[in-house]
C-alpha cells in the first residue's frame, strides 16, 4: 500500500507558484494513512485528484468486497473488550480527540479543502462540528447510556430497568461533501455506544477520513476498533452484508437500495438523505439579516450540503426589498481556491456536479425561468468553479423545481400570504431542513411547526440546527429514517434491554395471582387497574 511518490512531488511544487498545490503532510505521513486501508496486499489504487488545481492526490489502495468482510472481523474482535470498557472511559478519548482536532486544524483544513475544493470557511465548519460533536458526548453520553428505572408491572413489588447494549459492529457509508464531519459524526456515538466501526469513505475524500481515523487513535482509542475500507457500490453493499447496523449519508435513491438491503438482513440502518429545502421570509422578516443569512444558508460548501436551502420563498410585502439586497449580496461573493479565508465559496468537486448544475440551470432558463444573478461556468477562476446563481420565475416542471441541484443553485418564489408560504415550502417529496425568518420569534415557531421538515431554523439557515448537536437531526418523508445527534443519536446505535425483577415471595407473585380458583385472580388483577388509574399511576 505504498504512496504515489510522483504523485505526491506534484503536489509539493513552489508555494509562490501556485499556493494551493502545496500538500499539508509529507510523503511518509501519506503513507503511514493509506496503509490504514483493510485492501490485499498489491490491490489496485485509486488516485483522486484536486477540484482545486486538477493535480493529483495520493494513490489510496481499493478494497474488494472481501476486505469489507475481513474488516468487520478484526472490528468486531477488538469490540468485545471494548463493549466491557466503561461509557465514562470511552467518553475520554472522544475529549481527547476535541482537543486534538482544534490544535491540529490547520492541517486538516488544508486537506479537506484539497480533496474537496471548498472554501476554508467551509472547510472550518467540519472542523467546529467535530469539535461540538465529540465535546457533547464526551460530557453527555455516558449519562445518556446509563441504565433507567420505569415504572414495572405491579408497583413496589416489580422493578424495571432499560439498559443500552452495543450493537456490535455498525458500518458508517460516508460521502465526499463533509468528509471529517459525516465520518466522525456517527462513527464518535457508534464508538462510545461500545461498538466497533467499518468505515467507507468516498475515493475522492478518502485521505480526509483516514486522517480521522489516525487521529482516533492518537486520541487514545485502541486499535483495531475502527476499520476503514475504500471503495465503490460494491464495497459499500459489501459493508451492509457484514455489520449490524448500517448509517449512509448521501442520495436518497442510493438510500432507498441500503434500506432494502438492510431490511433482508433485519439489521437498524440511519439514513440521512437528500433534501430540496426551503428558506421563507416573512412579511415581519428583518429584510437585511433575511438577505445576509440566505447567501450563508444558499451557497456555504458551493451549495453541495444536504442542509443547503435550494427553494427562496418570500412574501410580497418584502420581496422588492429583499430580492436587491441578496442579489446584490450573491453578486459580491468571492470565488476562489487558496488554502486561506480570502474566498466566500469554492469549487465543485468534480466534473460530474459541475455538469449537473449547469444542467439544472439551462433546463430552467430552457422553460422560462430568468437569472437574476450567476448561471455562468467560471472557468476563469478555475475547471470546477460555478457562479452562485439566483434564478426567477421557475416552472414547476423544470429539473430544479423537483430535483435536487446540490449547487450553488437556488429558485425564488412569491407568495401573498404564510398559508401560501407554507404550502409551497411543503410542495415537496423531501423534508430534511428548512429556516423561516421572522421578526417575531412566536410567529416564527407557529410558522415552523407547520413545515413537514425534520429541523426548521427560524433566522438562520442551517448552521443553528446541525451546531444544536444535544438535540436530534433527520429527515421526513424522502430524506431519511433515524436521527443523529442527541440522545436519540447515541441510543439509536444501541440495542436496548429490558431486565424485570419480580420480588415479593412465592404467595405474591404473578403466578400465585393468575393461579386463584374461579376468576378471582382476575377479578382481583381488574380492581388493583382500576386503582392504578384512579392514582394515576403510570
Amino acid at each position: 500500500m505504498a504512496n504515489d511518490d510522483d504523485a505526491l512531488e506534484m503536489l509539493l511544487s513552489d508555494p509562490e507558484t501556485d499556493p494551493r498545490a502545496t500538500y499539508v503532510l509529507e510523503p511518509d505521513d501519506v503513507a503511514h494513512l493509506v496503509a490504514r486501508v483493510v485492501a490485499a496486499t498489491g490491490a489496485p489504487g485509486h488516485t483522486a485528484h484536486s477540484p482545486l488545481t486538477g493535480a493529483p492526490l495520493a494513490a489510496v489502495p481499493r478494497s474488494a468486497a472481501q476486505d469489507a468482510a475481513r474488516a468487520a472481523g478484526l472490528a468486531r474482535a477488538a469490540q468485545r473488550d471494548w463493549a466491557r470498557v466503561a461509557p465514562a472511559q470511552r467518553a475520554r478519548v472522544l475529549l481527547a480527540l476535541h482537543d486534538l482536532v482544534l490544535a491540529e486544524q490547520s492541517d486538516i483544513l488544508d486537506l479537506i479543502q484539497l480533496e474537496s475544493g471548498k472554501a476554508r470557511a467551509s472547510a472550518f465548519e467540519e472542523v467546529a462540528d467535530v469539535a461540538q460533536v465529540s465535546r457533547h458526548y464526551g460530557l453527555r453520553g455516558p449519562g445518556y447510556l446509563r441504565q433507567r428505572r420505569v415504572p414495572g408491572m405491579l408497583p413496589v413489588l416489580t422493578q424495571a430497568r432499560v439498559h443500552h447494549r452495543p450493537i456490535g459492529v455498525v458500518g458508517v457509508i460516508a460521502p465526499w461533501n463533509y468528509p471529517l464531519t459525516l465520518a466522525l459524526a456517527d462513527v464518535l456515538p457508534a464508538l462510545l455506544a461500545g461498538n466497533g466501526v467499518v468505515l467507507k469513505p468516498d475515493e475522492q475524500t478518502a485521505l480526509s477520513a483516514l486522517w480521522a481515523a489516525d487521529a482516533l487513535e492518537r486520541a487514545g482509542l485502541p486499535a483495531g476498533l475502527l476499520q476503514v475500507v475504500v471503495g465503490g457500490a460494491e464495497v459499500g453493499s459489501a459493508v451492509v452484508d457484514a455489520v449490524d447496523h448500517i448509517v449512509f449519508t448521501g442520495s436518497t435513491a442510493t438510500g432507498r437500495i441500503i434500506a432494502r438491503q438492510a431490511g433482508e438482513r433485519l439489521i437498524g440502518a440511519t439514513l440521512e438523505l437528500g433534501g430540496k429545502n426551503s428558506m421563507y421570509v416573512a412579511a415581519d422578516a428583518d429584510v437585511e439579516a433575511a438577505a445576509a443569512g440566505a447567501v450563508r444558508a444558499c451557497f456555504s460548501n458551493s451549495g453541495q450540503l444536504c442542509m443547503s436551502i435550494e427553494r427562496l420563498v418570500v412574501h410580497a410585502d418584502v420581496a422588492d426589498a429583499f430580492l436587491p439586497a441578496f442579489v446584490a449580496r450573491v453578486r459580491a461573493m468571492r470565488l476562489g481556491g487558496d488554502l486561506d479565508y480570502s474566498a466566500d465559496m469554492g469549487s465543485l468537486v468534480s466534473a460530474a456536479q459541475l455538469e449537473r448544475v449547469a444542467a439544472h440551470v439551462d433546463d430552467a432558463v430552457a422553460r422560462g425561468a430568468r437569472v437574476l444573478t450567476g448561471g455562468v461556468h467560471r472557468s476563469d477562476v478555475g475547471e470546477l468553479f460555478y457562479a452562485p446563481t439566483v434564478l426567477a420565475d421557475v416552472p414547476a416542471d423544470a429539473v430544479c423545481a423537483r430535483e435536487e441541484t446540490f449547487g450553488p443553485v437556488v429558485s425564488v418564489t412569491v407568495v401573498p400570504d404564510d398559508d401560501a408560504a407554507i404550502v409551497a415550502m411543503n410542495d415537496t417529496e423531501y423534508g430534511l431542513n428548512a429556516s423561516v425568518w421572522s421578526g417575531s420569534a412566536a410567529h416564527g415557531r407557529a410558522l415552523a411547526a407547520r413545515v413537514e421538515a425534520g429541523t426548521v431554523n427560524v433566522n438562520d439557515g442551517y448552521a443553528a440546527a446541525w451546531g444544536s448537536v444535544a438535540a436530534p437531526l433527520g429527515g421526513w418523508k424522502a430524506s431519511g429514517l433515524g436521527r443523529r445527534h442527541g440522545r436519540e443519536g447515541l441510543l439509536g446505535l444501541t440495542e436496548a434491554q429490558t431486565v424485570v425483577v419480580q420480588r415479593g415471595g412465592r404467595h405474591v407473585s404473578l403466578d400465585a395471582l393468575f393461579t386463584l380458583p374461579e376468576g378471582k385472580g382476575q377479578a382481583l388483577l381488574s380492581t388493583g387497574l382500576r386503582a392504578l388509574k384512579a392514582l394515576r399511576l403510570p
